[in-house]
């Protein structure tokens, strides 16, 4: 796949680039281009960052840090089979137990909730930093509400977490998630309230909270350049009728002319005999 020339492959995070030293300088700078287009097109193209990876992935495929890109990239594409196995392969290689929340969110989109479940008590999760709990919470809450446990997938949020304050990475997702939830069981305004406490701590618009609490209180946006165009049609369009009117006149007046002025004078100004 083409890569662009002004990817290097020098953008990839310090530790991805230490892994790559065991191999060949120039395999490893091809490997190392391709995870720059996985983590660039990750979000907004899925498939290409999907297609980057298995490029990666076929030159390097005993790199714990390719295994993760390629996982993700899966992940992003949906297909949760390839990310899970990817995953355990990266973890296997490490020991690391970051990407067990990820992993619990495949099993869901396989339509295995109860494994996201069992995983989600599993002794691993303690070994997870706050960050990675608070992931594994949304899980576990995503979990409940497939097996149609709206009750407990709202109880499952409530934490320590979702009552602070402050506002941390998580707290946005968290609320909303939270809002979410309640509005499902038709608490609608314990949901409304908790729409608006995600759309303050949503400071880079990672949630469409705003969206949804507008929708709550009736709001309905206007699109004003889609307005301004329409205004623009309809002036264009009656300035097309008033040229049409002119030259209507005009052609009246040049008939006029050809045939006899209307007063019933004739071209040469004599009157016209009965």
């Amino acid at each position: 796949m083409p890569i662009p020339e002004d990817v290097t492959g020098e953008e990839i995070d310090k530790d991805v680039r230490q892994e790559l030293q065991s191999l060949p300088k120039t395999l490893a700078d091809d490997v190392a281009r391709n995870l720059v287009m996985v983590a660039r097109l990750l979000d907004e193209d899925p498939e290409g960052a999907y297609g980057y990876s298995r490029v990666a992935l076929r030159l390097a495929s005993r790199v714990a840090a390719v295994r993760e890109a390629a996982g993700f990239a899966a992940y992003a594409s949906q297909k949760y089979g390839e990310a899970l196995a990817e995953f355990r392969a990266a973890k296997r290689m490490t020991g690391n137990i970051d990407l067990w929340p990820v992993m619990a969110d495949c099993e869901r989109g396989l339509g295995r909730p109860e494994k996201a479940l069992d995983m989600a008590g599993a002794p691993e999760v303690h070994k997870l930093d706050k960050a990675g709990q608070v992931e594994m919470r949304l899980v576990a809450a995503g979990a409940r509400r497939d097996m149609g446990q709206l009750d407990a997938a709202i109880v499952t949020l409530q934490s320590p977490e979702l009552a602070a304050n402050s506002v941390q990475p998580w707290t946005a997702r968290l609320r909303y998630a939270y809002a979410d939830a309640l509005l499902a069981a038709g608490r609608e305004g314990e949901a409304r309230d908790w729409f608006a406490k995600a759309v303050e701590a949503d400071r880079d618009g990672s949630t469409d909270a705003s969206d949804r609490l507008a929708e709550l209180d009736g709001v309905e946006f206007v699109d004003v350049m889609a307005e301004d165009e329409d205004t623009d049609a309809d002036t264009d369009a009656d300035e097309d009728v008033e040229r049409e009117g002119s030259d209507d006149v005009d052609a009246v007046d040049e008939a006029r002319v050809e045939g006899g002025s209307s007063d019933g004078s004739s071209d040469d100004g004599s009157e016209k005999k009965d």
